[in-house]
């Protein structure tokens, strides 16, 4: 248990394990950074043995550690103890995680720490460099979901007016930057980006690579003579989300039945009789009128059938 109990004469003892001293004015901001915001707001508090708590759930070797930082301003990360673990550690007590602070051996662990902090501060600049404008523009169209690709600076696009691409990419909006394009080439980045996207409240989000058609490469004749178009297609990122609130009752049909048969048209009928005349779910059939033909009786004179019986008998 990581514990430790202050005295008068400025000593702070850690769980009988070690002692560390503090001057009350070389060490003010130190001691400050480490227990400032608990005592503000009244985290800290006192056990039965009078004991200090500080960093619960974090492991005596790390703690260890940690200590290190208010006498050095270094962190060097123990063996047997992951990267991970030891940033957890110190965004609890809210260290700062950075080359200068931190001196490990496993660097490809590291780096990969620095480059998710990288990346969300530099995906956060492209959400509203290059990205919202875009969302903004389908939302004043009313859209409630977009699909942007991100190509090079580059990459041309010459669709065949006459013939264009028939999978949907005109629906598509275009972002031309080559920096973004390299961004979300790393899937560590994309997984970066997807979960900033999450947390500024947006759904259904896709980020990955697809083909895109740039321009037309040449056209065959089918049977028939119809013609078809050959495109050339590149891999590019994409990115798909939606913010529509009710997207399941968007999709969710209800069967009304009418009761009236003079109305054939349900939503017309719908805006004109009480919510609760209106049958949800398993509607009874109905018969309309113009379902009902008449019955013709058979071509030919019933007295020359043999077998017909005479209704006067």
């Amino acid at each position: 248990r990581n514990s430790s109990q202050s005295s008068s004469d400025g000593s702070c003892k850690a769980s009988g394990e070690m002692v560390f001293d503090y001057n009350e004015s070389a060490k003010e901001g130190a001691r400050n950074m480490m227990f400032g915001s608990g005592r503000e707001h009244n985290f800290a508090r006192p056990n039965e043995k009078g004991e200090y708590e500080v960093a619960e759930g974090i492991g005596s070797t790390v703690f260890r550690a940690i200590l290190d930082y208010y006498k050095t301003g270094i962190i060097r990360c123990p063996d047997g103890i992951s990267i991970p673990e030891l940033r957890e550690a110190c965004d609890y007590l809210c260290i700062s995680f950075e080359y200068s602070t931190i001196k490990c051996r496993d660097l490809s662990a590291l780096m990969h720490e620095l480059s998710n902090d990288g990346a969300r501060r530099q995906f956060e600049f492209y959400l509203e460099e290059m990205i919202l404008p875009l969302m903004v523009a389908s939302a004043q169209s009313g859209e409630r979901e977009c699909h942007i690709v991100v190509l090079t600076d580059d990459d041309v696009v010459d669709w065949d007016e006459e013939y264009p691409p028939q999978m949907g990419e005109e629906y598509s909006q275009i972002i031309y930057s080559t920096k973004l394009y390299r961004f979300f080439k790393y899937i560590e980045n994309r997984d970066v980006a997807k979960s900033v996207l999450k947390e500024r409240g947006l759904k259904k989000i896709r980020l990955g690579i697809e083909g895109y058609p740039t321009y037309k490469e040449k056209v065959k004749k089918r049977p028939g003579g119809r013609p078809e178009v050959i495109y050339n297609y590149v891999q590019r990122p994409f990115i798909r989300m939606s913010w529509e609130k009710e997207e399941g009752k968007s999709r969710h049909v209800d069967f009304q039945c009418v009761k009236s048969k003079s109305i054939t048209n349900l939503a017309a009928a719908a805006a004109d009789i009480p919510q609760d005349q209106l049958v949800v779910m398993h509607p009874t059939p109905q018969v309309d009128e113009l379902d009902i033909l008449p019955i013709h009786p058979p071509s030919g004179n019933n007295d020359l059938d043999p077998d017909a019986q005479n209704p006067m008998l």
